[in-house]
């Protein structure tokens, strides 16, 4: 859906807000997992909104299908294995530094926490990790609406409104 928004032009972003070099971590459930479960991996959406969000980018390597784990996954993270889920995750450490970002962004909330909350201080990476929604909230260009985009805008709430059987609240 985000990249929706961005396609049809309903959200804009400034990316001189972000000129550090950025790299992006392909989570396992949204690339592998997804690929396999639906037939669908998410690999090239949201590099498409990470080049709109930031001057300047690289992929680690590997990345996409074969992208390493950053060892969170499998519950890994919420469960008792501090010790083992940061081992496994030396490798992502080492990918992240191999790419020389200063900026690592991913969807994922266990690989965020991951990578921000053990990867960073054990393996002494000087790094910030984002959220993709966050990078592009941190990115947006916000304009006021004018009168007629707003009332545009609630009559297509109330016609969405009809449509699902409720009454708009304004």
């Amino acid at each position: 859906m985000l990249k929706h928004y961005f396609d049809t032009g309903r959200i804009r972003v400034d990316k001189s807000r972000h000129p550090e070099l950025a790299t992006y971590h392909d989570p396992c459930n949204y690339g592998r997992k997804s690929l396999r479960a639906f037939g669908q991996g998410y690999f090239e959406e949201p590099r498409d909104i990470l080049s709109q969000c930031v001057e300047h980018w690289v992929e680690m390597y590997p990345n996409r299908v074969e992208q390493f784990c950053c060892g969170a996954g499998g519950g890994a993270w919420a469960m008792p294995y501090d010790k083992e889920r940061i081992y496994y995750g030396r490798i992502k450490a080492e990918q992240i530094r191999e790419a020389g970002a200063k900026l690592v962004v991913t969807p994922c909330h266990n690989c965020r926490d991951q990578i921000m909350k053990s990867l960073i201080k054990e393996y002494h990476l000087d790094i910030e990790v984002k959220y993709l929604w966050e990078l592009v909230s941190e990115s947006l260009i916000v304009e006021p609406w004018s009168e007629a985009e707003i009332a545009s805008a609630r009559q297509q709430q109330e016609l969405q409104g009809k449509r699902l059987y409720f009454e708009p609240r304004y």
